[in-house]
């Protein structure tokens, strides 16, 4: 129960409705059981005793009473709906408010179909418990409650007959659920695994179909999908073994009231009224227990299901606001780095150490060095995606901790070396980093990425939808729609993450004049693996192994005849050497 404890904040509020739906379960279980007893008073005093001209009045009454239950139902079920939708509808709001604020250490590990899961499919447990689950559970107390108060009240020797299938039927009830639990614990995580063999297939069909690899795909696909079949198959073995066994000692439990209680009718001990009221009474009990194992199965799946929950919603969000932190509208982008090593969580060598450099605000940077040098490294700590383990990193003189995180990175643009873009228009893209900018910034930004010649090319131009990803656009427009999207925010500092890797050298010359008038008044760091693309720059650092082993401008590189000089040879030597036709 201590999970529903501590999720107990977002059903608690709302259980003005849970007991709207209890009260009217409790409704309706009293006139369930009032049905045997009028039964019984209409065989034996007024059939038995020839008192035909109360049939009608008891009629009435009776269909009175089942259009009472009928509303109370409704208002049961409704409310009981009502108190588990609006439940989950916070729970999902504070997971997904939860999975924003996550910094990138989190995602370093989480695997999108697992969060999903726990969004979709383990919301949709709690929430049936909530709603259905938990009901059903009272409702089989009251049944149980009111029932064997009835049978005993009515006659104490037929109620024990009665009643000694029933620890039978309760130990197989147990364990049913011992077994199928497991079974749909399998269940679950083969439709798992299923889909997320189909996201990955669908996300990677160009790959896929460039590898001609369909046939591999389908044989994979198909071993899953015959595993899911297999489990649902082996669960609905045991629902099919089990119940007709539940049933059948719930019928040896009838067999036992008719034949005692027919025997007790025929020696005067019980009347046929009483008789008859035991027999509903009993199938009114016999069936919530045979239920109860499902019941008890929706429990220990809204309990696994809420303890991955509580997994999100515990997980500590160590990049934060501090109370008081500064918010500026605008930075002057002066950037320094005093001596900072950090090592990312889990790893055991540094990602970078000991870096130190200083960058006067309106200076260009480049940073370029061998594949895991610590490039990116350095500028996620300028945003502060992570926490730099030791050092300081200062903007305009200021721990970047004492900044608020949105005034932050409301001042870095940041194109990344995977551009990302959504489901939306290119106009919603290119505008997403500042919903509130004009038709006309949109139009520039994408003039200054070398963008917006392509999206005119297309037929609604800005109001075009992109695909899933991006999908629809090659690989060097969608970076520079993502180009875009940084410049429209106008940022004091600029980072632009190996931004022109996907777009051929013509248009990247065409980028880097652009980006000239660009970078003019903010400090800019560019990533690359081209020295084209740094040698402008107004100083380079030369990166290798997590620590800073050349600086200097493209010239004083060259001059130094180190790494630089050798990627320098390599990427211009041959140059002069292509024939030109």
């Amino acid at each position: 129960m201590n999970t529903f404890k501590r999720l107990k904040s977002f059903y608690w509020p709302h259980k003005g409705r849970f007991l709207l739906s209890i009260g009217a379960l409790l409704l309706v279980t009293v006139i369930t059981v009032i049905y045997p007893l009028v039964l019984k008073l209409t065989i034996d005093e007024v059939i038995g005793k020839g008192k035909y001209e109360w049939v009608p009045w008891i009629a009435g009454s009776f269909l009175l009473l089942m259009t009472l239950k009928a509303i109370a139902v409704f208002f049961h079920q409704y409310n009981g709906d009502l108190f588990g939708i609006r439940s989950v509808y916070e729970l999902r709001n504070a997971l997904y408010k939860k999975l924003e604020a996550l910094p990138f250490r989190f995602y370093d590990n989480a695997k999108t179909g697992d969060l999903m899961s726990r969004l979709t499919a383990d919301v949709e447990a709690f929430r049936f418990f909530l709603s259905f689950g938990c009901a059903q559970l009272i409702n089989f107390l009251l049944l149980l409650t009111l029932g064997l108060g009835i049978m005993v009240a009515l006659n104490l020797k037929l109620a024990m007959v009665t009643l000694l299938a029933m620890p039978f039927l309760a130990v197989t009830v147990y364990r049913f659920d011992q077994k199928v639990h497991p079974a749909f614990k399998n269940i679950r995580r083969s439709f798992a695994e299923l889909t997320t063999k189909v996201q990955e297939n669908i996300s990677g069909i160009q790959t896929v179909k460039a590898m001609a690899r369909e046939d591999f795909e389908i044989g994979q696909f198909n071993r899953r999908n015959e595993q899911y079949k297999q489990t649902n198959v082996e669960t609905g073995y045991i629902w099919g073994t089990y119940f007709p066994l539940m049933e059948w000692i719930g019928n040896i439990a009838v067999v036992a009231l008719l034949g005692y209680g027919g025997w007790l009718v025929l020696r005067g001990e019980l009347l046929l009224g009483e008789l008859v009221a035991f027999f509903s009474l009993i199938w009114y009990i016999i069936g919530p227990l045979m239920f109860l194992g499902f019941t008890i199965n929706t429990y220990s799946q809204s309990k696994a299901a809420g303890e991955r929950l509580l997994e999100i919603l515990d997980e500590p969000v160590e990049i934060r606001s501090r109370p008081n932190a500064i918010v500026k509208e605008r930075l002057k982008g002066d950037v320094r780095f005093c001596h900072v090593s950090h090592r990312y969580p889990g790893k055991e060598e540094w990602a970078i150490r000991d870096v130190d450099f200083d960058v006067p605000a309106g200076k260009v940077i480049g940073l370029i060095g061998a594949t895991g040098a610590g490039k990116t490294t350095i500028t996620q700590l300028i945003s502060r995606f992570y926490e730099a383990t030791e050092g300081e990193v200062l903007i305009d003189g200021r721990k970047v901790q004492e900044y608020n995180l949105r005034s932050l990175r409301q001042n870095i643009g940041v194109v990344f070396q995977e551009s990302f873009l959504f489901s939306s228009t290119i106009r919603d893209n290119i505008a997403y980093g500042n919903a509130e900018a004009s038709m006309d910034e949109i139009r520039e930004a994408a003039r200054r990425a070398q963008a917006h010649d392509f999206i005119e090319s297309f037929p609604r131009g800005y109001e075009t939808m992109l695909g899933e990803r991006g999908l629809g656009l090659s690989g060097g427009q969608k970076q520079r729609i993502a180009i875009a999207r940084a410049l429209v925010i106008n940022p004091a500092i600029l980072i632009l993450d190996d931004s022109t890797s996907a777009v051929d050298m013509e248009t990247e010359q065409k980028i880097q004049a652009a980006f000239r008038e660009v970078m003019k008044g903010r400090t800019t760091f560019i990533i690359a693996h081209r020295i084209s693309s740094v040698k402008e720059a107004d100083e380079i650092l030369v990166l290798d192994r997590g620590r800073v082993t050349e600086r200097g401008t493209h010239e004083e590189l060259l001059q130094l005849k180190g790494f630089y000089r050798r990627i320098y040879d390599i990427q211009f030597r041959d140059r002069n050497r292509v024939p030109i036709s």
